[in-house]
Parts: structure tokens; C-alpha cells; sequence
């Protein structure tokens, strides 16, 4: 099995798509299975997996998110968004916008009153460039991973994040890694940028699962998403978000303020691994997260 960019460099591209492409797991818009997963519109919604029992969120808990929270928001978005323009215009590497993004998160995690314990970092040998491996239940898990993971660090993210006013400027500029799930061969560039970076150094954290969950359940992991790692020989963190879901889940902008948990596992290494190796990887990987998810 040959990396996109290996795929692309010897002439395997049709119409616009790399076949089976890595990045993705398989051909592109699939699943590790090869299979697309959805949840049906009739399937009705399960519990949250990490409610915490007898804490509610009523008209009052609406009324502070839609007028207070959610303003304050969107204006740290605005406000740090239009700063980091002269502070990064120069900034080639992404170093500076990266200390305005944790500025925003920062305050955003200040303003909605949901403490974070995190365990397991302690551990992990932050010097070292490792690719974290991470669940993504919220939108609010990115302002999480730059408030509480101490060093500097890249995200691979999907394209349709450009369109956003500020935020697409933003995410361009800093250097993350920007990943084009239509047409892969887009990608190219970001992804040998990020292979450069973890050779460097860099740490990358990725969301395995291509997207936010819509019940709070751990969905599949992309096989692909790991062949960074691999192609780097870099150790991969499994961290799990707990209570993100709960806290902000997709098609609302209830916020409900809660404790969370950032739970970090120990180091998968890759050390001698190959392409071919991505589908064994992907499930010890998920494996790890969900143990650390669920436990």
C-alpha cells in the first residue's frame, strides 16, 4: 500500500481522487470497512454515555448560553482572530498564531465554567514529537487540546473548516494540516508539510474518526488517518475527551456546563511498522481510546 503522496509521485490518480487513499482508509468517503457509516434519522438517541446523573440544564442553562456564552464566543473569535493577522503575518512557521489560538482557548475555557482534569500527560515524554490520537465529540474539544496540551502542536483538520469567517484564515496561516476528503490530492502539500514538521519535531494531533460523533459514541477509526505516524516512525498517544459531548454536541449551541476529563494513555509505537499495517494499527489504537473512553 503507497502513501498519497507516493500514489500521486507515481502517476495513480483518476479524475481528480487518489485510489484507496490513505489519508481516508480506502477509496475516498469510505470507512476503514470499506463501508460508509451513518446514523439513521429514525435510530433514536441514546443516553450520553457520561451524563452525570441529577445535573440539569434547564431554560436558565439556554438563556446563559445563547446570550452569554455564545456571544463572548464569537467575539474572542472575532477579536483574536483579526489580532493574529498582523501577529502572524510574518510568521512562517505558525509558532506566534499558535499562542493566539491558545489565547482564545483559554478564554473560552474560562468562560464556560467546565473544569478539565487531565491524567495521564505526566507520563508521556512531551519533547518527543508523537502523533495524538484524539476522539472528537464537540466543537469545543480543539479549544480543550490548546488550553491543556503544554507544547506546540499541528492539527490535521477537514477543508470545509476554511469557510469560516476568521477561523479559515486562521487555520491556514498556523499551519495546520488541512485534509481534502473530496479530492485528496489536494492534500498533498499539508501532508508532506506535516511529515516534515514530526520529522522536526512537531507534534500532530489528528481525530481519527473523520468527524464529530453524533451520540457521543466512539464511531470507527480511519485506518488511514495514522500513515503520517507511520511514515514518520513517531509514537501515538491515545487521549480521550470525556464529557465534550455532553458539554456541546453537534446541531445546538446549548452549551451546558459540566466537568470534563482529558485522559491520556500510554505510547503506540510504529517503530518497524509498514503501510500494509495501518488496518492492525487503527484498532489497537481505537482500542486504547476506548478503554480510556469508557472506563
Amino acid at each position: 500500500m503507497n502513501s498519497s503522496v507516493d500514489q500521486i509521485e507515481n502517476g495513480h490518480v483518476q479524475d481528480g481522487r487518489v485510489d484507496n487513499d490513505p489519508v481516508q482508509g480506502g477509496p475516498v468517503g469510505e470507512r476503514a470497512s470499506g463501508t460508509v457509516t451513518s446514523l439513521p434519522a429514525s435510530l433514536p438517541l441514546r443516553p450520553s454515555p457520561h451524563t452525570i446523573p441529577g445535573l440539569e440544564h434547564g431554560w436558565l442553562s439556554r438563556l446563559r448560553s445563547y446570550f452569554i456564552l455564545d456571544p463572548l464566543i464569537w467575539l474572542y473569535t472575532l477579536v483574536m482572530g483579526l489580532l493574529a493577522i498582523p501577529g502572524g503575518m510574518f510568521d512562517r512557521s505558525g509558532r506566534r498564531l499558535h499562542w493566539f489560538s491558545y489565547a482564545w482557548s483559554w478564554l473560552i475555557m474560562k468562560t464556560i465554567v467546565s473544569p478539565v482534569k487531565v491524567t495521564g500527560l505526566d507520563r508521556i515524554d512531551t519533547s518527543k514529537p508523537h502523533v495524538y490520537a484524539v476522539n472528537h465529540a464537540s466543537a469545543l474539544d480543539i479549544p480543550v487540546l490548546y488550553t491543556y496540551l503544554p507544547f506546540q502542536f499541528r492539527i490535521a483538520f477537514k477543508k470545509e473548516l476554511l469557510s469560516y469567517p476568521v477561523v479559515g484564515w486562521q487555520l491556514r496561516r498556523s499551519g495546520q494540516v488541512c485534509i481534502d476528503q473530496q479530492n485528496p490530492a489536494h492534500s498533498i502539500s499539508s501532508i508532506r508539510a506535516a511529515l516534515k514538521g514530526l520529522k522536526a519535531g512537531l507534534p500532530l494531533v489528528i481525530y481519527p474518526e473523520g468527524g464529530r460523533t453524533p451520540d457521543g459514541e466512539i464511531k470507527p477509526f480511519l485506518a488511514g488517518a495514522f500513515f503520517l505516524a507511520i511514515k514518520a516512525q513517531v509514537d501515538i498517544v491515545p487521549v480521550a475527551l470525556v464529557g465534550t459531548y455532553e458539554l456541546l454536541p453537534m446541531n445546538t449551541y446549548h452549551i451546558k456546563c459540566r466537568p470534563l476529563e482529558m485522559r491520556v494513555g500510554e505510547p503506540i509505537s510504529t517503530a518497524g511498522l509498514k503501510l500494509k499495517d495501518l488496518e492492525a494499527l487503527s484498532a489497537k489504537v481505537q482500542k486504547a481510546v476506548e478503554d480510556l473512553y469508557y472506563r
